[in-house]
């Protein structure tokens, strides 16, 4: 990378917008996020926003696809690799000690396969109150011990776990006695379980700006459509529970089969984001 891109770079990330925006972006990873996400969860009109992504797209951090009539974004991951090498060019020619760090997280680490004989996974959506409750349950059973299971919402409902999502789980046997609501900064704490895995059901949870989880863990975003905005009569609206349950236990049987453990981080990112792709519901409860 030349001076004067890598300067334009900076330029474009110097502004907390644009920061937000970017970071936001380079989370979400291939799936990226259209216009109107973007703006929602960051709570910007249309035309800062256009004007923030227009700087990010000039200096080469932001791509944009066109998918008929909408615009997705994504982080331009090339560009980024490109910026962190510039930045690290001569790194420890003479301090060692100071990388060290850096290339503990390097890429190297991607190639080395997560052999683990137990995984911990949180399941993320806004409120807490259905789609990331049925996962965790799901999870729960269908990890066999193998898989430790979280929930949590960035802005939890006040009202606790919607009490379709509840009866769903009960009728096909799950352990709901300690279902709860809870936020996301619960497993941003110190004290907070070590995750490997954290996955958002839900687009508005994705878009928006996450805690830094202990533990490094890897991410991807499954959405599937939110049973409590379901329209209709009241086995209509039971119907949109079933399947969502129905579209997260495809995701999470697709992903405990996985062989995790020969699998290096590159090959798995790929899956995850493949088994976010699947929209199939899966078969009859």
């Amino acid at each position: 990378m030349e001076k004067t891109d890598a300067t334009s770079a900076f330029f474009a990330l110097s502004q907390p917008t644009r920061l937000d925006i970017f970071r936001m972006l380079v989370r979400s990873g291939e799936h990226g996020h259209h216009a109107g996400e973007i703006s929602e969860a960051l709570d910007l009109r249309q035309n800062t926003l256009s004007n923030n992504l227009s700087v990010l797209l000039t200096a080469g951090l932001v791509a944009r696809h066109r998918e008929g009539r909408n615009i997705r974004y994504t982080a331009n991951t090339e560009t980024i690799r490109d910026l962190l090498g510039f930045l690290l060019e001569g790194c420890c020619q003479s301090r060692p000690e100071i990388c060290a760090p850096i290339f503990a997280r390097s890429p190297q680490s991607m190639v080395t396969p997560m052999s683990q004989d137990n995984y911990t996974v949180l399941f993320l959506c806004t409120g807490n109150s259905a789609r990331s409750l049925m996962a965790e349950a799901i999870m729960e059973r269908e990890g066999k011990g193998r898989f430790r299971a979280f929930s949590a919402g960035s802005h939890p409902s006040p009202d606790g776990p919607h009490p379709y999502a509840l009866e769903l789980l009960r009728n096909l046997n799950h352990d709901v006695s300690r279902t709860r609501t809870k936020s996301w900064d619960e497993f941003a704490a110190d004290s907070a379980p070590q995750l490997d895995f954290v996955f958002t059901v839900c687009d508005k949870a994705a878009a928006e700006i996450c805690p830094i989880w202990p533990g490094q863990p890897m991410s991807a975003h499954w959405g599937v459509p939110d049973p409590v905005a379901a329209e209709g009569n009241e086995a209509q609206r039971r119907l949109a529970f079933a399947d969502a349950y129905r579209m997260m236990r495809n995701r999470i049987s697709i992903f405990t089969n996985l062989p995790i453990d020969t699998l290096d981080r590159f090959a798995l990112q790929k899956r995850l984001d493949e088994i976010g792709r699947e929209k199939s519901l899966g078969e009859a409860l």
